[in-house]
């Protein structure tokens, strides 16, 4: 249980910007009526109470304050024209992040744990976003560390709002508004109990390492594996053998889609500058049948698929292009398919999150518990390797969890049997 102790409206300082419209993209549109995304970031820091109250809050408030003057569009909504005209984001002068301050009795050392836990415990920790409310003309949704003088931050790191470096000469976003405009404004949302436990699993430098060599010595014609497309094939395919290991019952020909984001700044034609803040991320879907990935060949063909994926159709602007024109109308097929996809990249280090008490213990992507995902991103004290969160029931957590240990030792004795 959480008790909420204060609750706080965070207002950017006033500015010569009174007003801010920006308009949606085609990147954006898709994910209008998507879950939103739940991460939770747990510290350590000793301190009392009051201490926490009176020095600790005001400082991280004043900190939001000051952060805010540059990235006005955090304190923005998301406005839904009545005219049926695509949504844009607006931000008018008393718009404001909320923040709020609770506190709890739970054991931290069992939420921060990598062990498999109960997945429900961590709700009272998510923020709630409030509801759509109704204006005149519009219908309005809220989108969703150091305390020190903005002069510090460089020009040139500086967050770019123009959306008109998204380039859309094929109307892309007029084609996905058009799909989605009719549906009602309903987002989902997640009743409880879950039945799940939430667990982390660790592929350590010298583990993604064992997986890129295996992959290079059965597959010598595939371009040297990304430790993304290792990792991801082979969580991949520990998912779908701890299918039938906890007793459910696939046919052999069903398919099997793995599907993942990847951003496109510098993907797009002109690229997309590195500083630029708003959504750039495309979607690509992999499929392969059930009993290809459950035989012993099966990660080495679920990593020449998403390698194959990524060569032919992500690192191609044209193909991306068809890809995101089409998005919704593939989700709409393979959301009724047997489909797991990933939340995160082996980019993100979310460890370095430092808000003055240092870096978190361990990060937790809730928003995986309602449905086929798992997170991933960077380990927090393991050089080179990546984290993997999943959220299951607990039979087939057990079975992936024996089948994750010993498809490693197996790749263990064949890389050194080969070298």
């Amino acid at each position: 249980m959480a008790t909420q102790l204060e609750h706080y409206e965070i207002l950017p300082p006033p500015t010569e910007v009174t007003e801010l419209i920006l308009p949606l993209t085609f990147f954006d549109i898709p994910w209008l009526y998507f879950h939103p995304v739940q991460r939770l970031l747990f510290y350590e820091f000793t301190c009392s109470k009051p201490y926490f109250l009176e020095i600790i809050v005001p400082n991280l408030k004043e900190s939001l304050t000051l952060i805010l003057k540059h990235y006005i569009p955090l304190a923005s909504n998301v406005l839904y024209p009545s005219s049926n005209e695509k949504p844009v984001f607006r931000y008018m002068v008393g718009d404001s992040v909320s923040l709020t301050i609770a506190e709890s009795s739970d054991d931290v050392n069992n939420l921060i744990a990598n062990y498999a836990r109960d997945a429900d415990q961590f709700y009272p920790f998510v923020p709630q976003l409030p509801p759509p409310k109704e204006e005149a003309e519009y219908k309005t949704t809220q989108s969703c560390v150091y305390s020190g003088d903005s002069q510090l931050i460089e020009a040139k790191s500086l967050p770019l709002f123009d959306r008109s470096v998204i380039k859309d000469p094929r109307g892309i976003a007029d084609v996905n508004w058009n799909q989605l405009k009719n549906f009602p404004l309903q987002f989902p949302s997640l009743h409880l109990p879950t039945n799940k436990v939430r667990a982390t699993y660790i592929l350590h430098q010298a583990d993604i390492k064992k997986l890129k060599d295996s992959v290079s010595a059965r597959k010598p014609d595939l371009v040297e594996p990304s430790s993304f497309v290792v990792t991801t094939a082979y969580v991949w395919t520990c998912m779908v053998k701890s299918g039938p290991a906890s007793g459910e019952e696939v046919d052999a020909d069903v398919l099997e889609y793995f599907g993942f984001v990847m951003d496109c700044r510098t993907r797009m034609n002109p690229a997309v500058p590195a500083n630029y803040f708003g959504n750039c991320l495309g979607a690509a879907i992999v499929k392969r049948k059930h009993e290809e990935l459950i035989e012993n060949e099966g990660f080495f063909i679920a990593a020449e698929a998403i390698a194959e994926i990524i060569r032919i159709k992500v690192n191609n602007t044209e193909e991306m292009m068809k890809a995101a024109e089409n998005l919704l109308a593939d989700f709409a097929v393979f959301m009724e398919k047997r489909i797991l996809s990933v939340a995160g990249s082996p980019k993100f280090d979310l460890y370095e999150a430092d808000y003055g008490w240092g870096r978190p213990k361990k990060q937790e992507s809730v928003s995986i518990d309602g449905y086929d995902s798992f997170s991933l991103c960077k380990t927090r004290d393991s050089v080179g390797g990546l984290e993997i969160g999943l959220s299951l029931p607990k039979n087939k957590m057990d079975a992936f969890s024996a089948i994750f240990a010993s498809g490693l030792g197996i790749l263990s004795k064949e890389v050194l049997h080969s070298d």
